[in-house]
Formats: C-alpha cells, sequence, structure tokens
C-alpha cells in the first residue's frame, strides 16, 4: 500500500471519528431519572436527554416542540458536574434542580457509602434546607447550612459538591438576566 493510500485512509477514518463524536452531544435518560425529576419540579412535562457539557438535563412545563417557551429549569448529578469533590467514604451523588432563574427546587441523595448518612445527610431536613437557594447564596455550613449532625466531612462535602455544581451548570446554561 502506497504512503499516499495510507495517508488517503487516516485522513478519511479522523473524518468520520470527528463527525461520530461531534454528533454526541446527548445521551439518553436514566429510566428512573423522571420519577426523581417529578419529585423536584411536579408540574414536569417533559425532559431533554442529558447534555454533555456540562453534564445536565432541561425541564419542560409543557411539551417543549409545541411551546419553546416550556423551559422551565434544570436537573444534574453533582456527580457528573463535580466528580472530585468526594464524601468521608467516597462520591455523594446528589440530583440538584434549579430553576431558570438560578434557584434550587431541591436536592435527592441517590447514593452515598457515608458511615454516618442517617444522621448526616439523610434526613429530610439536610435536603429541605436547599429549596429556594440562590446559587449567589454562601452556602456555607454553619452559616446558611445548618449542620444537621456532627458529620463534619460528610455535610461539608456534599454542600460544596451542590454549591460548585449548580453554579457551574448556571453559568454555562442559563442566560443571564438583561
Amino acid at each position: 500500500m502506497s504512503i499516499a493510500r495510507v495517508v488517503l485512509v487516516g485522513a478519511v477514518l479522523i473524518g468520520v471519528l470527528t463527525i461520530v463524536i461531534a454528533g454526541q452531544t446527548h445521551l439518553a435518560i436514566d429510566p428512573k431519572l423522571p420519577g426523581l425529576v417529578k419529585q423536584l419540579f411536579p408540574a414536569t412535562k417533559g425532559i431533554s436527554d442529558r447534555a454533555i457539557d456540562p453534564p445536565h438535563y432541561k425541564i419542560y412545563a409543557s411539551d417543549p416542540l409545541a411551546d419553546p417557551d416550556a423551559f422551565t429549569g434544570l436537573a444534574f448529578w453533582t456527580t457528573e458536574v463535580e466528580p472530585i469533590e468526594r464524601g468521608y467514604d467516597g462520591p455523594i451523588k446528589i440530583l440538584v434542580g434549579m430553576d431558570t432563574k438560578g434557584i434550587l427546587t431541591g436536592i435527592i441523595v441517590a447514593q452515598h457509602h457515608e458511615p454516618y448518612g442517617d444522621f448526616s445527610i439523610e434526613p429530610p431536613q439536610f435536603a429541605a434546607q436547599f429549596v429556594g437557594k440562590s446559587i449567589r447564596d454562601p452556602f456555607k455550613v454553619g452559616v446558611d447550612i445548618d449542620a444537621v449532625s456532627r458529620a463534619t466531612i460528610t455535610i461539608n462535602s456534599a454542600v460544596r459538591a451542590i454549591r460548585t455544581s449548580a453554579r457551574r451548570v448556571a453559568v454555562r446554561v442559563l442566560v443571564p438576566p438583561k
């Protein structure tokens, strides 16, 4: 095989690979996600596929094809947006809901391996304090977040993951008000 033919085949393969990668901007929805999103956005009528950068789902109050103004918020996993943040015993997977103005609609702690989870991040009062919280708030344990237990590593890590991922998604996805 000549060098010119090898270069041509290589160029074609690179072109095809580029097209395939560029076309994969969304991934399919996790089958459990709609039920969880419904807890954060009770009026949900539609959820987009997962966008890649940053990983998130757009939430719609009605059919987005019929009503382009139906976009009401975002849902995202802290472990996908801020994967480096870890609790005492590993990552804490939290689903965060945020409206189009950067106000949290709530959080759901979906998975963790924390030894004191029932005393720190699992009680309803931990999640409840994030409802209505703005991404502009400090998110500081002991200031505007109650440390509902003595599990400080877990609480601090979960709060940092929520704050950092919410701000990152808002900056990249939400349009600033005029």
